[in-house]
Parts: C-alpha cells; structure tokens; sequence
C-alpha cells in the first residue's frame, strides 16, 4: 500500500512537471504572437525574437539580448541617420547630429517600448527594474514627447526595443528595408525639426541673454556626476546624473531656468504693484 502511495505521489509530481511546461510553452507562444502583431512582422526564426526579450538577469542559462542590441543600436542609428539625410537635404550636420540623437537616445527609445507595451513582455529577474519602469511611465505625462534627461529612462526599456529591431534584421537576412519597415512604425511620432524641443541649456542661455543675467556652468561631472549653474553668481541649479554627462548638464539648466522664470515673474509683480 505504501509503495503505491508512493507511485501516485511521484506520478502527480511528474503530471505536475509536465502541466507546468506545457503551460509555460503556451504562454511562451501567446507573447511571441502577441509581440509579432505588435510589430507587424513575422519571424522565420521565433527564437531570436524571444531571445530579443530576454535581460541577463533572467536565467544564466538562457541567451540574453545583449548580442541583438549591439545589432540593433548600430542598424537603427544607420536607418535614422540615412532617413534624415534624404528627408532634409538642406540641413547641415550640426543640425542633423541632435535630430538623430533626438529620434535614438534611450528616452526616446523607452517611451517606444512603454508605447508599445513591451515591458510586459520582457523577461527579467531583477523586480527593480519593474519598480524603474513603473515611476518612468509615471512621469511620462509631464513630457509628452521628449524631457532630455529630466525624468530617468531605463536602459532595459532602449535595450529591447534595440534588441528586436536586431532580431528583425538578422531574421530577414540583414534586410534594411524591412528593418526600417518595422522601425519607422514603432518610432513614430519620429521627431522632426519642427517639433524638436529646445534643450534646457539653449532655453536657459537664450532668457538669460534676452534679460541681460549672466550664466556660468561650472563643471564637477568628472568629480561627482554634476553641474552648477549660476546666474549673476547666485546658485540657481544643480544637476546630477553619473550616467550620461549630458543629462546632469540638462537636468542643472533646467533647474536654473525655472528658477529664472520664477525670479522674472516676482519682478514683473513688483513692478506692476509700484
């Protein structure tokens, strides 16, 4: 008796097992259909697009995306970079440099995967990143189309957007066309110069120009990740981001320049009171 409880014990742990595959291979199918309709494209190969969503954290003995991202990030800035310079033959690099950094910068990059709901597909092990994904979409109202490093973008969400559009063209045997067929889709809206933003540093010098104030950046990234703005060499803002020097510049000019507009209103009422 005893050894046929055992056998009915050891069976249902086994039927248990094999519930459980099955059902992690119908969910596994389910997110690849899911995804490929998402993007419009269907893979020959539907193991490189669930490798494309798999982070590093997830199981050491799955293949991660990083190898598809490093194909992705090369290809899109090659798309981007070809697609502005037939679109606007007029304008110089100098201005081509920002609208392409505009379109592929991990902002950017980001809000095309919260758009497209890709982080419900990425696999991971870190619940952390669900955490930093969770206050960027939360943040994401407030600036609608771009904040220039204002509110903080998780790499994991540029990763996988990056890692499909590799995943894309290594299946379609390094086709560009029908790369930027699924890119231009995801991207969009694409940013153009018209709708390009003006970054806080161009906004803060050209207020401060306008209105006479003196503007001095003092520069201590390389020490501790930040910048100090000072206006007529009063501290107006600072910046840190020990990621990307950009940013920590942005974040200190924006801080400044609404510091700034705050002061030119006080002043305005002072002068309409008088």
């Amino acid at each position: 008796m005893r050894r046929n409880n055992k056998l009915c014990f050891l069976l249902g742990i086994l039927a248990n097992e094999e519930a459980t595959k099955k059902s992690l291979q119908d969910d596994k199918l389910q997110n690849i259909e899911e995804v490929q309709k998402i993007i419009g494209y269907h893979f020959n190969d539907q193991n490189l697009l669930w490798q494309a969503f798999t982070h590093p954290s997830y199981d050491r003995d799955c293949i991660s995306y990083e190898r598809l991202e490093y194909v992705g990030d090369s290809v899109l800035n090659l798309m981007i970079t070809k697609q502005q310079f037939s679109k606007y033959p007029n304008l110089p690099p100098g201005l081509l440099s920002p609208l392409r950094a505009a379109n592929v910068d991990t902002e950017k990059l980001a809000r095309v995967a919260v758009k497209h709901s890709f982080h419900k597909y990425l696999r991971h092990g870190r619940p952390i990143l669900t955490r930093r994904i969770q206050s960027f979409i939360n943040a994401l109202p407030e600036y609608p189309l771009h904040s220039h490093g204002l509110i903080n973008a998780p790499k994991v969400l540029a990763d996988v957007v990056e890692s499909t559009l590799g995943a894309v063209f290594i299946d379609s045997n390094s086709s560009i066309d029908i790369t930027w067929e699924v890119a231009k889709t995801l991207l969009e809206p694409i940013i153009t110069p018209e709708i390009l933003q003006t970054n806080p540093v161009k906004k803060l010098h050209e207020t401060c120009q306008k209105h006479k104030l003196k503007v001095r950046v003092v520069d201590m990234w390389s020490h501790d990740g930040s910048f100090e703005v000072f206006i007529d060499n009063q501290l107006r803002g600072k910046g840190v981001c020990h990621v990307k020097k950009e940013i920590a510049l942005n974040r200190a000019a924006n801080k400044a320049y609404n510091e700034v507009i705050r002061m030119l209103s006080v002043d305005n009422m002072k002068i309409a009171n008088i």
